[in-house]
This record gives C-alpha cells, sequence and structure tokens, in this order.
C-alpha cells in the first residue's frame, strides 16, 4: 500500500494509478496560468510531472474553462511617441527637411531662397 506523503496536495489519491478530481486539476492549472508561476516547481508540489500539468493546461485551454491572463503593457511601447513625418525636397544639390506640419508659405520662401542663391 501506498502512503499519501504529508506534502502532497490535500485530496490527492493514493492509488499507484491516480485518478484526479476536476477540482484539483482546477486549482493546479489556475496556478500554473498566474503570471511568473513556476509550472515544474506547482507539478512537483502535486506529485506530478510537469508534463501532466501542462497536457492538462493545454485540456482545459481547448475546453474554455480556463484562459491566459493577457500579457501586461509593454512600457516601451507606451513610452514611445511617434515620429513626425519629414518632407524632403531636393532642389538642385541642396536638401530642404521640414516637418509635415511646416507652412506652405515659409517653405515657399524657403525654396526660392535656395533656387536664387
Amino acid at each position: 500500500m501506498i502512503e499519501v506523503l504529508p506534502d502532497r496536495l490535500e485530496g490527492a489519491p493514493s492509488q499507484l494509478r491516480r485518478r484526479w478530481s476536476d477540482e484539483i486539476k482546477e486549482q493546479a492549472v489556475a496556478a500554473s496560468l498566474v503570471p511568473g508561476a513556476n509550472v515544474s516547481a506547482i507539478a512537483r508540489g502535486i506529485g506530478i510531472s510537469p508534463a501532466q500539468l501542462f497536457d492538462w493546461r493545454r485540456m482545459a485551454l481547448r475546453k474554455g474553462s480556463a484562459s491566459l491572463p493577457a500579457p501586461p503593457p509593454d512600457a516601451s511601447l507606451e513610452a514611445t511617441q511617434p515620429t513626425p513625418c519629414v518632407i524632403e525636397i531636393v532642389v538642385g544639390g541642396v536638401v530642404i527637411r521640414a516637418d509635415a506640419t511646416a507652412d506652405e508659405t515659409h517653405l515657399r520662401r524657403v525654396i526660392r531662397a535656395v533656387c536664387s542663391a
């Protein structure tokens, strides 16, 4: 007869071929889906292989009884601001670069000045 180890999850079956209740599986899957969770450590704590826990996760995700948590927003994406559009005008050998919001009359003056030089 196999003894139930004291460090095993309460409610774990003691037979050779263990039959885990749906409740225990759900608890293990939920714990493994927490961001930053160590799936191998959770599996060892229950007394199963990590592959078995990953299989439970895969089945729960397919059934829709569990879902992956949304990834945290990437701080680098929030901090970046869109780069303004730049207009490049080549007159002869001179390149005139202006912001897309530049005033048209100002650009005409600059182009005339470059052309007359």
